[in-house]
């Protein structure tokens, strides 16, 4: 389906994970995203990144103003899939099916946290590689032998903690070099590692978690939230009524 003129896949927990657990068994290398106001807008400004998002193998509903309009476009039972439920979901699942798993991303702080918490939490877990990168972009030769570490660790699953744009432009970059499928969950780490809080639940379902996130990092966050929100809505409005004009 699209949502203001994006690709929003509609999948529940349970397909989702059950889609991402058949690439794992299947060897295959893939990547997920998980789609929220800021990925969609990020995708209507940029024709790279709207490539980018549209050659996903699965583009998750994880904001609430897409579930709501993909709702009032007819599909009345569409949930949202929140990135980082969805990672606990995997997590249980990789346990379940002995699968390795991997983190990409974060801070070394950070990881080692995550790691300790999803580890205590989901017993017989096998996190086989863990990586932080710099802020800097890697040299070809630095992120060659970054892959190869990926692949020699035997990791089926990697979720990637780089937040948008840059974890969904590494993800596709790395298509078929990674031998794993590949889910870019952005504060997921931050999340699981205790690091951030997350929205209380009524707030998620209201869907104004932005506005409890913006109140945790202002200054980090309000400008995407300004400039994106406000043109989000005209163009959801649009893309409701029949005006919104198509681009690819």
């Amino acid at each position: 389906m699209k949502v203001i003129g994006r690709r929003v896949d509609s999948v529940s927990y349970v397909s989702a994970s059950d889609q991402i657990v058949q690439w794992v068994q299947s060897d295959e290398s893939r990547y997920v995203c998980i789609a929220n106001v800021h990925v969609l807008m990020e995708a209507h400004d940029s024709s790279e990144f709207r490539k980018v998002v549209n050659d996903a193998d699965l583009v998750t509903p994880d904001g609430m103003p897409l579930v709501w309009i993909m709702r009032a476009k007819g599909l009345r039972e569409q949930k949202r899939v929140y990135g980082p439920t969805l990672m606990l979901n995997l997590l249980q699942a990789a346990v379940r099916e002995e699968i390795p798993v991997g983190f990409y991303g974060g801070t070394p702080d950070m990881l080692i946290s995550l790691v300790q918490r999803v580890q205590t939490r989901y017993k017989g877990l096998n996190v086989a590689f863990c990586y932080c990168p710099p802020f800097r972009q890697l040299s070809p030769k630095e992120d060659m032998a970054v892959v190869e570490q990926i692949n020699q660790s035997g990791v089926k699953l990697l979720f990637v903690g780089l937040g948008c744009p840059k974890q969904e432009i590494w993800m596709s970059d790395h298509r078929n070099k990674v031998k794993a499928v590949m889910i870019g969950v952005g504060a997921a780490f931050a999340f699981h590692a205790g690091i951030k809080p997350q929205a209380p639940s009524w707030m998620q379902e209201m869907g104004i978690e932005w506005l409890f996130r913006l109140s945790t990092e202002p200054r980090r966050l309000w400008k995407r939230y300004l400039y994106h929100n406000p043109r989000f809505v005209v163009l959801a409005l649009a893309d409701l009524l029949g005006l919104l004009r198509r681009t690819d």
